[in-house]
């Protein structure tokens, strides 16, 4: 599953599940070199109605991302399709795990969703894992179950679909609940390389403004937007527009190494940011220097590009 699209639901159904006393959790970490994303909410319906509403294609019609044909067996094929043509290709899974009314799990391309359903009083705890390989995108796809499992809470309810609600926030505060915000450092041989990788809420060209790319060219000096005062900047080695500005950085008036700011599509319908940066041995603390100081820039831009609506 590349992206989450999503049609229901408001992002701030968790909000007001808390506020009803409803348990609303999301936690991401890290197994065997994937990416794990498990969500539980907790719905005032038994567990048979849940289990109809998250296996019957007529039920999931109304709530989940995709339509779905399924073979509801374990080992049957499922199938997603895209409910218009902005959707992309329809893609195939296979249907891992099936206990009713307990367990339903399946692929979905190189994902795993496994459903849990958990009897709780009279209602119900619904669990979802889902494991994916794309660590930068889990705040999209948090941001978009939360909204999916929303609409679902109101169509058990027989209640009117809202619509989306601010799914930009949302997407943001998962950012930061997860630490998809944080820098690494890489040791190398003969240095280092600093690495940010972040989702952003803009398309590519929207970004590549921005960061004032298209006033970008060779031998001049980089944009103000795309610094840092902590790595002084010199000048643009390479521009490809939209997808890439590169400029060396200075110590003591001379090159140490290169700042490469490189976009792509991403999950959901905003910008990959990977920001790099090089350079040679460093004295203790210069790299978290950095580190910092660039971590405030690609806040700063997620901001900027989050009020560009």
């Amino acid at each position: 599953m590349s992206e989450l699209t999503i049609r229901h639901g408001s992002a701030a159904n968790a909000a007001d599940e808390r506020q009803r006393g409803g348990l609303v959790s999301e936690t991401l970490r890290t197994v065997d070199g994937r990416s794990v994303l498990r969500m539980e909410r907790r719905l005032a319906h038994p567990p048979e109605k849940l289990w109809r509403a998250i296996t019957e294609p007529a039920h999931l019609d109304r709530w989940f991302p995709s339509a779905v044909e399924v073979n509801l067996r374990a080992g049957g094929v499922i199938r997603f399709a895209g409910h218009d043509a902005s959707d992309g290709p329809e893609t195939e899974g296979v249907v891992t795990d099936l206990d009713p009314p307990k367990i339903f799990a399946y692929t979905w391309g190189d994902d795993h969703l496994h459903w849990e359903i958990v009897p709780d009083g009279a209602g119900s705890v619904l669990v979802l894992i889902h494991t994916f390989d794309d660590h930068a995108g889990a705040a999209s796809f948090a941001a978009g179950w939360t909204a999916c499992v929303g609409a679902l809470a109101e169509v058990l309810a027989d209640a009117p679909i809202s619509q989306p609600g601010d799914m930009i926030a949302a997407h943001e505060v998962f950012v930061a609940r997860f630490g998809l915000d944080q820098g690494s450092v890489e040791a190398r041989i003969d240095g280092w390389t600093l690495r940010f990788e972040r989702q952003l809420t803009r398309p590519v060209d929207a970004t590549w403004a921005a960061i004032g790319g298209p006033a970008a060219t060779i031998g001049a000096p980089a944009p103000a937007a795309a610094t840092v005062d902590a790595v002084p900047a010199g000048p643009v080695t390479t521009v490809d527009p939209p997808a890439m500005l590169e400029y060396e950085w200075l110590s003591e008036g001379r090159p140490a190494g290169r700042v490469r700011w490189e976009l792509r599509p991403g999950t959901g319908h905003g910008a990959r940011l990977l920001l790099t940066q090089t350079g040679p041995a460093a004295p203790p603390g210069e790299c978290d220097v950095a580190v910092a100081a660039w971590r405030t820039r690609v806040e700063n831009l997620a901001t900027v590009l989050a009020a560009t609506r």
